[in-house]
């Protein structure tokens, strides 16, 4: 496939990443991720920002989709202009220079039967 696919500006209304986890760290990790697919032939340059409820949004992260490659960002691993809280809800607005499709996965490991729910994200 050599065509781009997908939308300019996507949301993910629903954020959440809770500060506990039960089970070996790593991938069992409670984490929130957005999976971005760049069907394209061009870099798809990302900006994420973040919306809090009680205070201003984040300035934007800033990631890179090469061409005809999907990266799974985890939020959990945002650090760059600050990290996203945890335990508190928040919802984000994703924006790309090229097309690009967005899906939604959280994996919730508070307890010991886990939780995943995927979902693909709002587009404009």
């Amino acid at each position: 496939m050599t065509r781009s696919i997908g939308r300019f500006v996507w949301v993910i209304a629903e954020g959440y990443i809770p500060a506990e986890s039960h089970g070996p760290p790593g991938p069992m990790t409670s984490h929130e991720t957005a999976c971005l697919l760049n069907t394209g032939e061009a870099p798809a340059h990302v900006r994420i920002t973040i919306f809090y409820a009680d205070r201003e949004p984040t300035p934007p992260y800033e990631v890179v989709v090469p061409p005809r490659r999907t990266l799974h960002l985890r939020f959990n691993d945002l650090s760059d202009p600050a990290p996203i809280r945890r335990d508190t809800d928040y919802s984000s607005v994703i924006e790309s220079d090229v097309p690009i499709v967005v899906q939604h996965t959280r994996l919730d490991t508070r307890q010991a039967a886990e939780a995943l729910l995927s979902t693909v994200a709002y587009s404009q």
